[in-house]
């Protein structure tokens, strides 16, 4: 079966990104912007601009998967238990519509499944407060600068890597190590 992608918004592209790196079947991870509807300083949206708050986009990782390996369901499980789907427009102490909690579907199966799994979780209680993330159609991927790619890897031993990202992969290697590539 073909690669497909998959399109989420969690908060930093730095921690999605770092997280679905990590997870078999995944082939690609790009961070990059989506679901803006201004573009300031030229045609691609720049780190700058988007952290302004005024563009509309939101910091997104784009995964390439194989569904044989790893399916788009198992992609959500992840994606919905590694950041908090409950907070508008903020994950921990990053705020902005930039950091807000998205699905980008690239079809009608996508679409369903995301909103299913949705519903299954505020049904089931899984949290206190009502999933607030978006499932809204795939718009156009605009790929970050290039020093964005690969951060964590890059810079393990940096403040944020250690404070922010070390736990959540902590916490996917507990909670989903059957899904993860050998370390």
């Amino acid at each position: 079966m073909a690669e497909e992608l998959a399109t989420f918004g969690g908060g930093c592209f730095w921690c999605t990104e770092a997280l679905f790196q990590r997870l078999k079947g995944v082939t690609s991870v790009m961070p990059g912007y989506a679901g803006g509807t201004q573009v300031a300083g030229g045609e691609n949206p720049t780190y700058e601009a988007v952290s302004s708050g005024t563009t509309g986009y939101a910091e997104v990782i784009q995964v390439e998967f194989d569904p044989a390996e790893l399916s788009y369901k198992q992609l959500l499980e992840v994606f919905f238990k590694l950041h908090d789907p409950t907070t508008l427009n903020r994950q921990g102490s990053d705020t902005g519509t930039l950091y807000r909690s998205v699905i980008f579907a690239h079809s009608g199966e996508q679409k369903r499944t995301a909103e299913d799994l949705i519903k299954e979780l505020d049904a089931s209680g899984s949290y206190t407060k009502k999933i607030v993330t978006d499932v809204v159609p795939a718009a156009k991927f605009y790929k970050a600068e290039n020093y964005h790619e690969n951060y964590y890897n890059s810079n393990r031993g940096s403040g944020y890597c250690i404070a922010v990202i070390d736990p959540k992969i902590e916490k996917l290697y507990k909670e989903f190590g059957n899904l993860t590539k050998p370390s």
